[in-house]
């Protein structure tokens, strides 16, 4: 599926435009680093003295194979890696993806020999490296309406100051891969920051995990929205480590035609359940719990956050599928594809209400000890509900059984086990 024949097309208009191409071809020396090889997936690369982490290999992966995907579907694939680091994202795309074109892009010109390097196994007619900041490279693209296929954004902290300059970057029905570890903002720690950056004021709520990854595609949405385009989540990921969220977004022109997908998020602390909350009943917002008056208000409102679904389950079976064809179910190193995307498709079911529940909180509120997840979603599908584990979580479900009813299935689960 992978060995369509690479179809180099000349850049038009010019890739350099004219005023910037002698300060671009200007010659750079950068410091000399130490070599520090590493491998993955088979590739052998040089990260020198550049950030670099073995665990984001997975997101890696995720972005390999949805390039690749592209590819099939449209014969050709022009990638713009606008943080590039030691270049070990770019390199993968020009293998593994087979791109016909990367610009491997970071603003550390010390960063230039490493980068460099690693791609110089791929003909130099397959990539360019610049040392440029990456709105300015992403902005100039846009003004010489040279789109890319793909915009991979791998940036640190909530830098939203990218989201705009890498949309207007990306080719009408192209992917923009983004990425945020403000893990602080997410956990609701730092609301007005998560307002700024997002245009969401986030509070904490027990699922902050995938709040985060719903701040981040709400806030590509707004800006979307701002150029007249709205995204499609591909899929979404969270790592622990960092912690680090992806989404994989494509670029729809027009704007959301439903708005049911962009709201707002409350939980309540007195019953422990959670509702979406759109924008004409933000003044009406009560929990059905709560039914007498001088009960003070126990609800945490969070938004506007993505509501949507987190994955499109369709894209990721054909994920599935090409990481079966190239081996890339487990590489022995903890790393199990198979059972993430899996577990991710499980997530997509349309019926599954926003946010997941922890099983130590229904055992707080049970006052009972906890049962086995698979005992409680067995539970759960017999009784009519629809359950599923969270990526996100490994102690956590999530399922559209309100609060009080899991508690009345951890009871019974008890009584069973006491039998």
């Amino acid at each position: 599926m992978l060995s369509l024949p690479l179809q180099l097309q000349p850049l038009s208009p010019p890739f350099y435009p004219p005023n910037s191409q002698p300060k671009t071809l200007k010659p750079v020396f950068p410091k000399a680093c130490k070599s520090q090889y590493q491998t993955e997936r088979g590739l052998q690369f040089d990260i020198g003295d550049t950030f670099f982490r073995h665990e984001s290999a997975t997101g890696r992966d995720f972005g390999v194979l949805s390039a690749a995907l592209y590819k099939q579907s449209n014969g050709s694939l022009r990638v713009l890696d606008a943080l590039c680091g030691c270049g070990i994202r770019s390199l993968r795309y020009l293998v593994e993806a087979k791109a016909d074109f990367v610009l491997a892009n970071d603003a550390n010109e010390n960063y230039r020999g490493i980068i460099s390097g690693n791609l110089s196994r791929i003909s130099e007619e397959r990539w360019v490296v610049m040392n440029s900041d990456a709105n300015r490279v992403m902005t100039e693209r846009y003004l010489e309406k040279d789109y890319f296929d793909l915009v991979d954004v791998d940036s640190f902290g909530s830098d939203s100051s990218f989201l705009r300059a890498a949309i207007g970057a990306v080719k009408l029905d192209g992917l923009l891969y983004i990425t945020s570890t403000d893990g602080y903002s997410s956990g609701g720690h730092r609301p007005q920051h998560s307002l700024a950056a997002y245009g969401a004021y986030v509070r904490p709520m027990p699922y902050s995990n995938e709040v985060g990854l719903r701040m981040l595609i709400g806030g590509a949405l707004r800006e979307a929205s701002v150029l007249g385009y709205h995204v499609v989540p591909l899929f979404s990921y969270y790592s622990y480590h960092g912690p680090v969220f992806r989404a994989m977004l494509q670029i729809k022109r027009g704007r959301l035609p439903d708005s049911s997908t962009y709201n707002f998020i409350s939980y309540c602390i007195q019953c422990g359940n959670s509702q979406t909350v759109s924008w004409d009943q933000l003044g009406q917002i009560r929990c059905p719990c709560i039914t007498n008056a001088c009960v003070p208000n126990s609800l945490i409102v969070s938004g506007p956050l993505w509501t949507g679904p987190l994955h499109q389950a369709s894209h990721l079976a054909r994920m599935l599928n090409l990481a079966e064809q190239l081996g890339w179910i487990s590489d022995g190193n903890g790393r199990n594809l198979e059972k993430l995307i899996r577990l991710m498709v499980d997530e997509s079911d349309p019926k599954l209400p926003v946010g997941y529940i922890k099983i130590d909180e229904v055992a707080s509120r049970a006052k009972l000890n906890s049962p086995s997840i698979g005992a409680i979603m067995n539970a759960l599908h017999e009784e009519g509900y629809v359950a599923s584990r969270s990526h996100i979580a490994p102690n956590a479900i999530k399922t559209n059984c309100p609060m009080t009813e899991c508690i009345k299935t951890f009871k019974a689960l008890q009584q069973c086990s006491i039998r």
